[in-house]
């Protein structure tokens, strides 16, 4: 599957719960989105734009996207997830576990999806994955579960292989959790 195929797959799944939105003649949805740089997530905003065309929304007619970008600056995705929530959006679309931990902290009842995140379980932004809880819910990459099975298959790649290098980082909610998961396998 070719990354604009996959791109298109997660805009369709990112915008799915707007469909639990009934359409009220004239209102106009709010949707946001909390990233970094619109230079980082060109394939996701377009998916989303024709996910809700799919969707039969429509910018300028019946749904507007409020984009908000740290710039990377990590510091200003909290001020920027509370400026959403002070605009009442509809609902907060997130890249990953950052932003997710961001628009967490800035409303409990706004809706969050995040695209991918690495696990949404082991960070408490989910219950579950059958049932997530509260108001966050999107697409879980399973990143610990990858990463040990990773680690598994260079074991038996390597059988010799002593002492691995696993470079994360620490500012990220989700890479903890990855962490632990490899180092104890």
């Amino acid at each position: 599957m070719r990354r604009r195929e996959v791109m298109l797959l997660l805009g369709g799944a990112m915008t799915a719960p707007l469909t639990a939105l009934a359409q009220q003649a004239g209102k106009v949805y709010r949707v946001a989105f909390l990233g970094d740089s619109p230079t980082v997530y060109p394939d996701a905003i377009d998916a989303l734009r024709q996910g809700l065309r799919d969707l039969g929304y429509v910018e300028g007619r019946n749904i507007a996207i409020e984009y908000r970008w740290a710039q990377g600056k990590p510091e200003r995705m909290r001020e920027l997830a509370e400026e959403l929530a002070r605009l009442k959006v509809d609902v907060i679309i997130v890249p990953g576990s950052i932003y997710t931990e961001a628009a967490k902290r800035a409303t409990s009842t706004i809706p969050i999806v995040f695209l991918g995140h690495a696990d949404p379980v082991a960070t408490g932004h989910a219950t579950s994955l059958a049932r997530p809880g509260g108001n966050i819910t999107g697409i879980s990459i399973m990143l610990t579960e990858a990463s040990i099975k990773s680690l598994e298959l260079l074991k038996q790649a390597v059988p010799g292989l002593v002492r691995i290098a696993v470079i994360f980082d620490p500012a990220t909610p989700s890479h903890g959790p990855v962490l632990k998961g490899v180092e104890a396998a």
